[in-house]
């Protein structure tokens, strides 16, 4: 059987529509955390269930082991500039960024997203370079009439 090289499968994998969110928590020191990611799915209905995968390198990903809470942030279609701000190597991402704790779980709840979803860590797998957090999600807000930011073949769109 031939063997998929890395540009193949990020060429083929590129092709899926992922919507963009930011994890963000807390730290021990009461400090909030956050990065974006689009490798984010549902995975259950009872229990309410849903994954993240994040890259063993991520700054973040000791704070989301160790504190064992996650908020999810489901950007809007005209949040790009919040995206690349936690994609960026900048040393307080949440600077002149507002948010609130989160009701459930106190991290923290970025304003004016398309939805949040708060949940405490359940399991954890090591694949790959990235781990998979499944997360049990404990509180919810949606905005329902938000459209939401998308990542395609390595650039953002939107819903037509």
């Amino acid at each position: 059987m031939a063997v998929v090289d890395e540009q193949q499968f990020k060429r083929v994998m590129g092709s899926f529509a992922a919507s963009v969110t930011v994890l963000t928590s807390r730290d021990a020191a009461g400090n909030p955390v956050g990065m974006t990611a689009t490798a984010f799915t549902s995975v259950s209905l009872a229990p309410p269930l849903c994954l993240v995968c994040v890259g063993l390198d991520a700054s973040c990903l000791a704070v989301f082991q160790s504190e064992g809470v996650i908020a999810v942030n489901m950007l809007r279609a005209d949040q790009e500039a919040l995206s690349n701000r936690f994609a960026s190597p900048v040393v307080d991402r949440f600077e002149g960024v507002r948010h609130r704790p989160g009701s459930a779980t106190g991290c923290p709840l970025l304003e004016g997203t398309m939805a949040t979803l708060e949940g405490r860590v359940q399991e954890q797998l090591r694949a790959g370079d990235h781990e998979v957090l499944l997360v049990e999600v404990v509180a919810v807000e949606v905005d329902e009439d938000a459209s939401p930011l998308v990542y395609h073949r390595g650039r953002y769109a939107t819903l037509a």
